[in-house]
């Protein structure tokens, strides 16, 4: 794994969550929280908590462990939920910027929240994220379908068919100059 595929593929990952949030976006207040029974009860705890992993994670490649993820019930509304990704999600694309050949192959130590220490390649622990991500976006994609609203494809190849390839290409190679 290289800069440029960790690159392509957290454009993909954003891309990917904002076609969720904007689907999400044509819920009611009461079908945003529902419980549905699923892993993370309804859409706005399970995309309360792909945030709050791509957070911790973020901190963890920063050299913090936090202690635990936000509690869904602390985003009342998906206004909220947006605020606060939008802030995350800066943050992280700074970072992913900022990667290199070499720091991706770097060791990176945390604690989990569970107080159990970890070491992985920073290649790996964001690949897991992204990975992560679209695990549980596959979840509000079918939680949608069973309220009544219509999913929306995420799928990597619908990416680039999406976001003309040549410019996610070129805005991933531009980080690096001529």
């Amino acid at each position: 794994m290289n800069r440029h595929d960790i690159q392509m593929l957290y454009a993909y990952n954003r891309w990917a969550n904002a076609q969720v949030l904007g689907a999400s976006a044509e819920l009611t207040q009461e079908q945003f929280t529902k419980d549905l029974s699923s892993s993370h009860r309804s859409v706005r705890d399970t995309l309360a908590h792909v945030l709050a992993a791509e957070w911790i994670w973020l901190r963890r490649w920063q050299g913090v462990s936090p202690k635990a993820l936000f509690d869904p019930e602390g985003f009342p509304d998906l206004g909220s939920l947006r605020e606060r990704w939008a802030g995350i999600e800066r943050e992280q694309a700074d970072f992913v910027k900022a990667v290199t050949d070499e720091s991706l192959r770097e060791v990176i130590a945390y604690t989990n929240t569970k107080g159990e220490e970890w070491r992985y390649p920073l290649w790996q622990m964001m690949q897991h994220v992204v990975n992560h991500s679209t695990y549980h976006r596959g979840q509000v994609a079918t939680m949608l379908r069973q309220l009544g609203a219509d999913p929306v494809p995420t799928d990597f190849l619908v990416f680039f068919d999406a976001a003309a390839p040549n410019d996610v290409l070129n805005r991933t190679r531009d980080q690096d100059g001529p």
